[in-house]
């Protein structure tokens, strides 16, 4: 993978006092389903690690080979497998039911444990002197998605996180399917933190895939119906695709008919937006989530595809202020002049 470049435009700043602190560098694109450019900032080509921001790809062969129908999953259970969830009551209950359903447990899931992301789940955990679990894991229901495709195929449980398993296989032709990147076993690669591989994409690619989400019209029927009940599961259940305080969630709640937006680690945001039939991708050089939420907002109000009620809604996520300890407003966070919003 190549290095990442400095003439990456500055995307978004951050302000104390009307003076310019920090600012991060990144790379975005707007594109249609047949993968035209609409809006480009940077380097779109560079390939990137999609992160969990490519979580509603790899859901793709669980509606696809029939496991969801076979353990009878609904909005919540496909929405987890979309999701990077926080850890609350209602993702480990979730879990824990699917996973019961199909004879397994927490001990299947081969993420690994972390605290959950939500503080007061953490809290609750250390007050009644628990440890986590892989259930808390953000990423425990699309494990949870992968674990069912090989029980349902008759495939082993065991090492499922492996590149030459048949689930990550089935996960990787998704992934060369609706970017239309071909070739993709020669992308770069490394390792996610929750132990699948992780491949290099371009943000071109990127975004022609959730462009295709956007619109799966062109799609194979099968392939479209299964995009579209990911994508309706995630407008249905928006509490499991984050949580209580997310920003995915928060979007999803206040604009569930135009956006299905998924974030990823190191200030990776992608989205997809059903009523313009557009995808869009964006990478913060530096990884910061708070640029990523910023520039999003912004090339979502560029495009319209918020309406006033949802950016009222989402106003202090979209123009983040910075407080002081007493919680004095004391600077923003703000999207760079080039967005142009």
């Amino acid at each position: 993978m190549s290095e990442i470049s400095s003439d990456d435009p500055i995307l978004v700043e951050v302000l104390r006092g009307g003076f310019v602190e920090s600012r991060h560098r990144g790379a975005a694109t707007v594109v249609d389903s047949d993968g035209k450019i609409l809006l480009r900032w940077g380097d779109i080509e560079r390939p990137v690690f999609g992160r969990s921001a490519v979580k509603p790809l790899q859901a793709l062969p669980l509606v696809e080979s029939g496991a969801a129908d076979y353990w009878q999953l609904g909005d919540a259970e496909l929405a987890l497998a979309c999701g990077s969830h926080h850890g609350e009551a209602a993702h480990v209950e979730a879990v824990t039911a699917w996973l019961a359903r199909m004879g397994l447990g927490a001990d299947d899931l081969e993420c690994g444990a972390h605290p959950p992301l939500d503080s007061a789940a953490a809290a609750d955990l250390i007050r009644h002197d628990r440890a986590a679990s892989p259930l808390h894991n953000n990423c425990s229901g699309k494990h949870a998605g992968f674990l069912a495709t090989a029980r349902h195929l008759g495939e082993p449980t065991r090492g499922y996180i492996a590149p030459d398993h048949p689930v990550q296989r089935r996960v990787l032709a998704a992934l060369e399917s609706m970017t239309g990147l071909h070739h993709l076993a020669q992308a770069p690669r490394g390792t996610d933190g929750c132990g699948i591989p992780v491949i290099g994409l371009p943000l071109t690619g990127l975004a022609r895939a959730m462009a295709r989400i956007a619109d799966p019209s062109a799609l194979h029927p099968h392939r479209a119906t299964a995009v579209q009940r990911l994508s309706d599961a995630m407008a249905a259940a928006p509490l499991m695709i984050s949580g209580s305080t997310g920003f995915a969630t928060a979007l999803l709640r206040a604009a569930s008919d135009t956006v299905r937006a998924k974030p990823g680690a190191e200030g990776v945001y992608c989205a997809a937006l059903p009523k313009l039939g557009l995808g869009l991708a964006l990478k913060i050089e530096d990884g910061a989530q708070r640029a990523g939420e910023v520039a999003l907002g912004a090339i979502l109000h560029r495009l319209g595809a918020l309406d006033e009620t949802a950016e009222a809604a989402l106003a202090r996520r979209l123009h983040p202020a910075i407080r002081s300890i007493a919680g004095a407003t004391v600077g923003e966070i703000r999207p760079a002049a080039i967005l142009g919003a």
